[in-house]
């Protein structure tokens, strides 16, 4: 592996000044950035996926949800359509992606859930169909410069900070470090839940921000295992962890380390069965599921995913081989350490309620 990392490196360092001559035109104005004359606030990273980007975008979601009328808009990734989609209900996760349709059926009418690759014409379609539209939150637009954001948000993760990180392919960066200067405000997400001071002052001296930079920390807080046939939803988790269940831990994600470690504290076994981020899920997948659920001895397992995961397995081609499955997601929501919610809660409501731009 580490000499595949050294003959690659010659390619990621040509990436790199790509991307740096791409960034450089915008900077100096002969490439145009749009600004909008409602808030966009985007949330994206440097590095290519697992950084928490759609739970970050709901916690906006339900911070805005109640005084504003808000739309998402991302490309949708994974979907087969191209150009711009509104998201219904019935809408599939091949349709507009699976993210996109996390959103649409978690929040429903309370929000706008929109894809198209291209944001500049995604938000003027926004505006265009929705006349009273406040707020446009954009998912994973950090290197989509034509888009100049009020607030530009920047995650990355505690596993591996984008410090740490080297360019695609021989690392998972979109472009360098020094890209991070865009942000406003950088997040560092998954971190533990105890979370010292001093590790805190450490992360934050090595990410040396700006001056108008804000350094904040995140971490999950796991919800309530819900079946993903809506059966014993209202089971506490704690039914199965004091019980010492087993289960099959079923993932298309970027990451599933975090999930995989907090469920091995609280299952007698965990049988990680891992696709790549985003896998769209066939009936030979699903029997491949069913193989290895069929090896756990025990007759308390339960097969458990991801909220994103669901969005795909869900869909009606995988309806008759998924069926009688113990599937259960396990929800998760964003938290912030301290005080840096408030923070982070401050800058952007004020951000929203002041926002303005001269004609």
């Amino acid at each position: 592996m580490k000499i595949i990392r050294v003959l690659l490196l010659p390619i990621s360092i040509l990436y790199g000044c790509i991307t740096w001559l791409r960034n450089l035109l915008f900077d100096i104005g002969i490439l145009n950035e749009k600004r909008f004359k409602i808030p966009v606030i985007s949330i994206g990273n440097l590095k290519a996926g697992g950084t928490g980007k759609t739970p970050h975008i709901e916690y906006l979601v339900e911070l805005l949800k109640n005084d504003y009328t808000i739309a998402t808009l991302s490309r949708g990734y994974g979907r087969i359509t191209s150009g711009y989609r509104l998201a219904t209900l019935e809408a599939s996760a091949k349709e507009i992606g699976d993210e996109p349709r996390q959103l649409i059926q978690k929040f429903k009418d309370k929000i706008t859930v929109a894809v198209d690759e291209n944001r500049v014409r995604g938000i003027k379609q926004l505006i265009k169909q929705k006349s009273d539209l406040q707020v446009v939150l954009l998912d994973d637009a950090f290197q989509h410069r034509q888009v100049k954001p009020g607030i530009n948000i920047l995650l990355t993760p505690y596993q591996k900070l984008y410090i740490n990180d080297q360019m695609l392919p021989t690392g998972y960066l979109r472009e360098w470090p020094s890209g991070s200067r865009r942000a406003d405000v950088i997040i560092v997400t998954k971190t533990p839940p105890a979370f010292s001071a001093l590790e805190r002052r450490i992360i934050t001296e090595d990410l040396n921000p700006k001056p108008y930079q804000k350094i904040l920390f995140s971490y999950y807080e796991y919800g309530n295992l819900t079946s993903m046939r809506k059966m014993d939803s209202m089971v506490s988790s704690e039914y199965y962890y004091e019980r010492k269940y087993s289960a099959v831990l079923l993932t298309g994600i970027a990451n599933s380390s975090n999930l995989y470690y907090y469920l091995k504290n609280k299952l007698e076994s965990v049988v990680p069965i891992e696709f790549a981020d985003h896998h769209q899920y066939s009936v030979n997948d699903i029997k491949k599921v069913k193989e290895v659920f069929d090896t756990i001895a025990s007759e308390k397992k339960i097969i458990i995913t991801t909220e994103k995961d669901v969005m795909r397995l869900s869909h009606k081609e995988l309806a008759e081989s998924i069926k009688g499955l113990p599937i259960f997601y396990l929800p998760i929501q964003v938290k912030f350490h301290g005080e840096d919610g408030d923070i982070f809660n401050k800058q952007v409501l004020r951000h929203v309620r002041d926002y303005k731009i001269d004609s």
